[in-house]
């Protein structure tokens, strides 16, 4: 594995985030229903030395900085939702720890966690709640998230009517709005159509300039070159490489052109391999 690299915080800057040796393990065997034939299956496999758990993130070290813009890329199954759930609160490590300085903000938690039965403008109130900011601030507010999310007429009717873009777009509005020091983003500049993509990428830049830290999860490399002033690389739940984004976007597209490559050529030597040392 290469030994990743990591950039030296600069004079001046202060941590919003520090990640020491974090590890995020999952047990299996709360992955399936317990069954008799399963829990017997189970101990025949643990009875062979087979591992009943897996780690999606290990030995993770990482440090941001208020004002950093970062991008977290990567395969799918590397880690990075995983990473950003952590950020979150919302798992807890494994071993290691994080440590944040200052109000952590997500869609995670807003986005998906939506009372689908209240109205887009009472669910504006619950975050509001949730994220322990005073009712008279968030009355203050409303009327800039409202207007942010531009839902319409939909504001007031109950979260279940909307689409999967318009609760993203709620979400992004509240979670933006209340200028979070750490704000947690997975995939949502992708989110809506045209116009409104440019107004999220303009909000986040003006957060990312009020010296606000952002993670960002995508697979768009176009955004992390334009968006961000920092990547990170992660593989198989492990930090690769940390730098400017354009070198971390290279690397990325290097390995995956080699892995491909080498797929290319083990399926061929597969094809020509005679019949009777084909694999049966």
């Amino acid at each position: 594995m290469d030994a990743p690299t990591m950039p030296v915080m600069g004079a001046g800057q202060t941590s919003a985030v520090e990640i020491h040796d974090l590890g995020i393990r999952y047990d299996l065997r709360l992955t399936k229903r317990t069954t008799l034939k399963g829990s017997l299956a189970g101990m025949l496999r643990r009875s062979e030395g087979r591992e009943n758990h897996f780690w999606a993130l290990r030995h993770l070290d990482l440090k941001l900085a208020h004002g950093e813009s970062l991008a977290v890329i990567g395969p799918n199954g590397a880690g990075k939702s995983t990473l950003l759930l952590a950020l979150a609160g919302i798992l807890e490590p494994s071993e290691g720890e994080i440590v944040t300085h200052g109000r952590v903000s997500t869609l995670l938690t807003l986005g998906a966690g939506f009372e689908l039965d209240l109205t887009g403008r009472d669910n504006i109130d619950l975050a509001g709640a949730f994220l322990g900011i005073p009712q008279a601030q968030m009355d203050a507010l409303n009327p800039s998230i409202v207007e942010f999310a531009d839902i319409g007429p939909f504001i007031d009717a109950p979260v279940k009517t909307y689409s999967s873009g318009m609760r993203a777009r709620l979400g992004f509005a509240i979670a933006t709005s209340i200028t979070p020091d750490i704000l947690l983003l997975d995939e949502v500049l992708g989110t809506g159509d045209q116009t409104f993509r440019a107004r999220s990428q303009a909000r986040v830049r003006d957060l990312v300039g009020k010296a606000r830290a952002i993670v960002l999860v995508t697979h768009d490399l176009t955004t992390v070159r334009e968006f961000c002033n920092r990547a990170i690389l992660i593989e198989k739940g492990h930090l690769i490489h940390d730098g400017e984004p354009d070198e971390v976007v290279a690397l990325y597209r290097d390995r995956v052109a080699r892995r491909k490559l080498m797929a290319e050529e083990d399926a061929q030597r597969f094809v020509s391999a005679p019949a009777s040392t084909a694999p049966r």
